[in-house]
């Protein structure tokens, strides 16, 4: 069996094309990555952590973290397979979204942090916005940030590790085309929104209020 994250998110249907969707942006495009769909299957889930896991081996990495909710997935499996590996015990931990849209480690983790060398983990960049937050979070806390890791990289122009400023590597690079609603080409050949996968419904109801 085929076992890069292309074949692992095709073989969940996690790639979902020939669609009209709305993203996380506003924007909108034909193609959506459905990572949602990847975690149900823990073998395909244990898999991709053991990629990121083989891709950051002997690292001297303590402690894996990443943004809720997908990086408390990743950042288990992926320290889960690195302990295998390097037959030492790696913590994995995670960040959490407060009301001002921060990622900060509570629980006790923060103090796990302090002069530990951090592997940050996280499933779909667009912006790298989670991931930088996870950053601040971990300087804050004392810890010392190894590497970057994401599944996927939806725009590897911007980010990168040149704009997040830390090693970067992603497992795989998805590059979609989206559009501002104006310029939706599917909007203008009146393509149904998808309500079932992305944010089109709460699109549909903001802008169709009655």
């Amino acid at each position: 069996m085929i076992n890069n994250i292309i074949s692992i998110l095709k073989r969940t249907n996690a790639i979902v094309t020939d669609d009209h969707f709305v993203y996380t942006s506003g924007k909108h495009g034909s193609v959506y990555i459905n990572k949602d769909a990847i975690y149900p299957h823990t073998d395909e889930s244990s898999t991709i952590g053991q990629l990121f896991a083989e891709k950051f081996k002997n690292m001297n990495i303590d402690i894996v973290a990443g943004p809720a909710i997908g990086g408390i997935i990743l950042s288990q499996w992926t320290a889960h397979h690195l302990t295998k590996l390097e037959n030492r015990n790696i913590l994995g931990i995670y960040t959490e979204k407060t009301s001002e849209k921060n990622q900060v480690f509570t629980r006790g983790y923060d103090k796990l942090i302090n002069k530990k060398n951090v592997l940050i983990v996280e499933d779909l960049t667009t912006t790298g916005g989670s991931v930088r937050k996870v950053i601040e979070s971990v300087l804050n806390n004392g810890g010392k940030i190894i590497s970057i890791g994401v599944m996927i990289n939806r725009n590897p122009v911007l980010v990168n590790e040149k704009t997040i400023g830390y090693p970067f590597q992603s497992l795989g690079e998805i590059s979609i085309i989206d559009y501002d609603k104006t310029d939706c080409p599917l909007c203008k050949k009146g393509v149904p929104i998808n309500i079932n996968i992305g944010h089109g419904k709460k699109y549909l109801e903001n802008n169709n209020p009655h």
